[in-house]
């Protein structure tokens, strides 16, 4: 192995992150909603054009705040993808209703919104569904089929701050959407999330969960003359430290943006003949869609390959990555009846994908490393794609 290993991720730090956490230390309120929470949060609404932003200490902890103002009771069905991170399923089966698992499209690996009206029965209470790399879902269809049927929506924007939809911010689409700020994202607190808000009937009771189940900020705000615990909830405030923090990331989200896009184009064009050999394939992102280039992934002919591809760059000092183990085949989702083969697009797609180095400080020269190697390596086996099928 190479001396010098480029990692997988590394934290970028925009440069404003300390002198703003020894402001709020000034400031002298460090435990949450002070001043770059709300700064932070108004950011956010502005941009995005969001009704109504409420920081959190993570995007699960949005998650569950999802569940709750969706009023899921025990039994009840929320539509969503088995390619996803663990909260998505979590949020929903804490409370006790049920992960309805539908396979995703091949081409941008989100929620195949073609197959969520044959997942529709008299339990589904509303469709969760996950923006994979930055890249939106369909969600013109995914509404119109909610609306049909009177269900809610939740994005989970995890990956997608600073993404859009025809024109429209990735968590400023449905009733609520969430997002995370964690250390692996493009905009990063370490820990920490937010929890969109599109429905202004939801503020009120979201401002209640968010602070224990009282009704404390009506009681800031002078509207009731003391506070008490009025409904469930949580502590999911997030630390002041860790908003003084984001507020640098995000007032220089425009350009870690734009420099992801360099890193992510230069991946594309010098792969892109592995590509054309079929020894390969690249992300996708539809024409409607501005993603945040968040995630570059290459997926493989076969699993053999990807696993070969990922022992040759490991070998080698770089620290590619597979991606979800589908939540459907994992041990809680066996428990709901799920078996090997109930998916066959999500189980075909987690085989055979891989996750290139791709953070803010990459270098070109660590670039160009990865690329030779990956070329090296897929060349030297000569595994390709059948044409006569979908990759």
């Amino acid at each position: 192995m190479t001396d010098q290993v480029i990692p997988y991720n590394k934290p970028f730090i925009a440069g404003k992150e300390l002198f703003y956490i020894a402001q709020a230390v000034i400031n002298g309120n460090i435990a949450g909603d002070g001043h770059f929470t709300r700064k932070c949060a108004e950011l956010l609404q502005t941009r995005f054009g969001i009704h109504k932003v409420l920081m959190t200490p993570s995007c699960t902890a949005s998650l569950e705040m999802a569940a709750l103002l969706c009023d899921l009771k025990p039994g009840d069905e929320v539509i969503m993808p088995s390619f996803t991170f663990v909260s998505t399923a979590s949020a929903v089966a804490r409370i006790g209703a049920i992960p309805r698992f539908v396979d995703i499209n091949p081409e941008t690996l989100n929620l195949d919104e073609r197959l969520i009206p044959a997942a529709i029965n008299e339990r589904t209470r509303a469709i969760w569904p996950v923006h994979y790399a930055g890249v939106s879902c369909e969600m013109d269809p995914i509404l119109a089929t909610a609306n049909r049927h009177g269900l809610a929506v939740v994005e989970d924007a995890a990956q997608g701050v600073n993404s859009f939809y025809k024109g429209r911010a990735l968590g400023s689409i449905g009733a609520l959407g969430t997002y995370s700020f964690h250390e692996t994202k493009n905009f990063i607190c370490g820990e920490g999330g937010a929890l969109c808000i599109n429905d202004p009937k939801m503020v009120e009771r979201a401002e209640i969960l968010r602070d224990k189940g009282t009704n404390r900020k009506q009681f800031l705000r002078g509207q009731v003359d003391k506070y008490t615990w009025v409904d469930v909830g949580s502590s999911y405030v997030p630390s002041e430290i860790c908003s003084a923090f984001l507020y640098a990331q995000l007032e220089m989200s425009e350009h870690i943006t734009q420099r992801r896009r360099e890193l992510h184009e230069y991946y594309e064009e010098r792969l892109s003949p592995l590509m054309a050999d079929g020894l390969l394939r690249l992300p996708i992102c539809p024409r409607n869609c501005t993603p945040n280039y968040h995630i570059f992934y290459l997926l493989l002919p076969t699993e053999g390959a990807r696993n070969e591809l990922l022992d040759n760059l490991r070998r080698n000092g770089i620290m590619a990555v597979f991606h979800y183990i589908p939540l459907h085949d994992s041990p809680v989702g066996q428990t709901y009846g799920y078996r090997p083969g109930d998916l066959p697009v999500t189980e075909d797609i987690s085989r055979r994908l891989i996750r290139l180095p791709l953070y803010y400080t990459m270098t070109e020269e660590s670039q160009a490393r990865v690329v030779a190697q990956v070329e090296s390596c897929l060349r030297g086996l000569g595994v390709r794609f059948n044409r006569n099928l979908a990759a």
